[in-house]
């Protein structure tokens, strides 16, 4: 009884590090760290959504690709304001990418639709290597 009670501890615990933030959440570590923004917005009942959700996005956090962004999750039924603010268009899901290209500037770049691994990695990368690009010498700092 005890190992399984230990069991479905370790996998919740698990389950929270693989779910993404909220927009806020994320948006104040972007700030913070100067890392990219990666967000989603879709909805449940949206069978594209959920496969980037479930499927391609759980799959790449869980294995590491996602540790040089900031991600969340903006549900479109649930969270309409964020929603609206964030989408270009209204087709979903959304996925957008958002990089620093200034002390308080932003570019954006998404997809509309499901994609692949690949495609969502391709997207990353070049924000990285953007941020990476412009970074001061010495790192990062925080804002002030």
């Amino acid at each position: 009884m005890i190992g399984l009670a230990m069991c479905l501890i370790l996998q919740v615990a698990g389950a929270a590090k693989d779910s993404p933030a909220t927009y806020e959440e994320a948006y104040r570590q972007s700030q913070a760290n100067g890392l990219p923004l990666v967000v989603l917005v879709g909805a449940d009942w949206c069978p594209a959504c959920q496969t980037m959700k479930e499927d391609v996005l759980t799959r790449m956090l869980r294995s590491g690709k996602m540790s040089r962004v900031n991600y969340a999750v903006v549900n479109f039924d649930r969270e309409r304001e964020v929603a609206s603010k964030l989408m270009r268009g209204n087709s979903i899901p959304q996925l957008i990418v958002f990089r620093k290209t200034g002390e308080k500037t932003w570019s954006r770049e998404q997809i509309t639709g499901a994609a692949n691994e690949k495609k969502v990695l391709a997207m990353i990368d070049k924000a990285v290597a953007f941020t990476a690009k412009n970074e001061p010498a010495g790192g990062a700092t925080a804002p002030r």
